[in-house]
């Protein structure tokens, strides 16, 4: 009598449907904040790699939950027949539609990208001159511009970087090594949106440049 109690007990238990709570929607990663940028931020160097590594990891490193937060969810449900042959092949990541990567692209990728890039671009000049940070800005007007012209004041060999201090050809070297692990995070990054996007053909200095010419202009626009 115990035990078919016992056993009565187990299989109402076990038996027992709880309302599941439905699968939570992908949400994607929001644009890099970019900090109050002064001399002291970027002598700062573990403010400035955390500011960095926090960016990436909400963008970059996050870019397939990015992605796959952009797909909209399947309406017609869960198709039995799609387990009666066993598949032999790997499916295939679903793509997604022009207008959504297109907005992530602008609204999240590449404004993060060009956070990132001003913070450096700043530091950049807060190490060749400290007293004066904003003179790789007053040399190069466009973002594209002031990336070549930080390369050239940040070259040891180029023969226009003279670090005044320690600290400043210490932060030079930050922000050397800084540009370079962007450029493969950047390259990896946008392989993965190309695949899922679909490939045309445009390298990711490329797409950026675009839109960041697109953001002069629209600038350009609204000053009267």
């Amino acid at each position: 009598m115990v035990s078919w109690l016992f056993w009565s007990k187990r299989s109402d238990s076990s038996g027992s449907t709880s309302p599941k709570t439905p699968a939570s929607t992908p949400k994607m990663s929001q644009p890099s904040n970019r900090p109050t940028l002064t001399p002291q931020f970027c002598f700062n160097e573990t403010a400035l790699r955390d500011f960095l590594r926090l960016s990436r990891v909400a963008i970059d490193d996050s870019i397939i939950q990015n992605l796959n937060a952009l797909i909209t969810p399947s309406r017609a449900g869960f198709d039995p027949s799609s387990t009666a042959e066993r598949q032999t092949q790997t499916p295939r990541r679903r793509s997604i539609d022009t207008e959504s990567c297109q907005a992530f692209k602008n609204n999240v990728l590449f404004q993060s990208w060009q956070t990132r890039s001003d913070v450096l671009s700043y530091c950049a000049g807060v190490a060749v001159d400290p007293e004066d940070p904003d003179l790789i800005a007053r040399e190069a007007e466009s973002a594209k511009d002031r990336e070549r012209v930080v390369d050239e004041r940040l070259d040891p060999y180029s023969g226009r970087f003279f670090p005044r201090e320690a600290r400043t050809e210490s932060l030079a070297n930050l922000i050397r090594n800084e540009r370079g692990v962007e450029g493969i995070i950047r390259a990896r990054t946008w392989g993965l949106v190309a695949e899922r996007c679909g490939d045309n053909g445009v390298g990711w200095e490329e797409a950026l440049d675009r839109w960041r010419a697109a953001q002069e202009r629209d600038q350009a626009l609204k000053q009267p």
